[in-house]
């Protein structure tokens, strides 16, 4: 189970407690709040996240009004742990990314696994603005950029973010699957400009670059992506949220599972013999004849 998980029950089960001591049903609780009779079921059980007004109006029912700040101060920790994109993108993509790299520069040691994606630091500006533009507009619960303004702060932000990458007293380590590089999440010529830049950034002191090639035996699946910061902090990227992971016993076994993704990586002069490859293939494959 999940810190969120936990935390989600644990409040349920306060909320409960402070019905049961107002000697109030559930159905009574409900018809006074104006809402379903399942809704309280499903908070109390840890099924459903109230708001603050849903707490609110709990504990004024409950006689228990007093609690109000410290039941929105716990909810306010539960909601940073699972954190809706339609949420944190209310203040625009920028601002994610000023947040990520204030976390980058409090933090000595950065690991980054990627199965689908080039990781965010690695990326080059054309990159960026293909991932950053990836869906429909209208789709607000995966932060779409509004406006082409938008777009643009977003792209220089994470570009401002790669400076870390610089710092002597910083150290990265990134893991990607080979299939990173083969899927076509931009046009072809954006897609050999970001594998030239891999090339150029494996020699960088600071990281290290590692690439899990086909066909290598796994002894853990890469069932998604994820940060780890430190021993502190794991970031793991849903398609509609985003999990903030900070419980020790979680962040030990993401630990754990990047170890064994990075043992299946190739490095140095082996990682660059799979990006110039598949970047001699890219060119292969999309090369247009002159004339044409």
């Amino acid at each position: 189970m999940s810190s969120f998980q936990r935390a989600r029950e644990a409040l349920g089960n306060r909320l409960r407690e402070m019905r049961l001591d107002a000697h109030l049903t559930g159905r009574r609780l409900a018809s006074e709040a104006g809402w379903p009779p399942s809704k309280i079921s499903k908070i109390e059980a840890g099924r459903q996240t109230p708001s603050d007004t849903d707490v609110t109006t709990w504990a004024r029912i409950c006689d228990r009004e007093q609690l109000v700040p410290e039941l929105v101060a716990t909810l306010r920790s539960l909601e940073q742990q699972y954190v809706e994109f339609r949420r944190m993108f209310r203040t625009g993509l920028p601002s994610r990314q000023r947040s990520i790299a204030e976390i980058e520069s409090k933090t000595e040691l950065t690991r980054n696994f990627e199965p689908c994606f080039v990781p965010g630091l690695l990326q080059t500006a054309e990159y960026a603005r293909y991932r950053f533009a990836e869906g429909d507009p209208d789709e607000s619960e995966r932060g779409v950029p509004k406006s082409e303004a938008e777009l643009e702060e977003a792209i220089a932000a994470r570009m401002d973010r790669q400076r870390v990458l610089h710092r002597g007293d910083k150290r990265f380590h990134f893991v990607m699957t080979e299939a990173v590089l083969r899927y076509q999440v931009c046009p072809p010529d954006v897609m050999t400009g970001q594998i030239g830049h891999l090339i150029s950034m494996t020699t960088l002191p600071t990281i290290r670059v590692g690439i899990i090639p086909f066909g290598v035996p796994l002894s853990v699946g890469p069932l998604h992506g994820f940060y780890l910061y430190d021993n502190k902090l794991a970031i793991v990227e849903l398609f509609t949220a985003v999990l903030n992971i900070s419980q020790s016993d979680e962040l030990a076994a993401y630990e754990r599972v990047f170890g064994h993704l990075a043992n299946a990586a190739a490095y140095g002069d082996d990682a660059r013999a799979i990006l110039t490859r598949t970047l001699g293939q890219q060119q292969a494959t999309h090369h247009t004849p002159a004339g044409e």
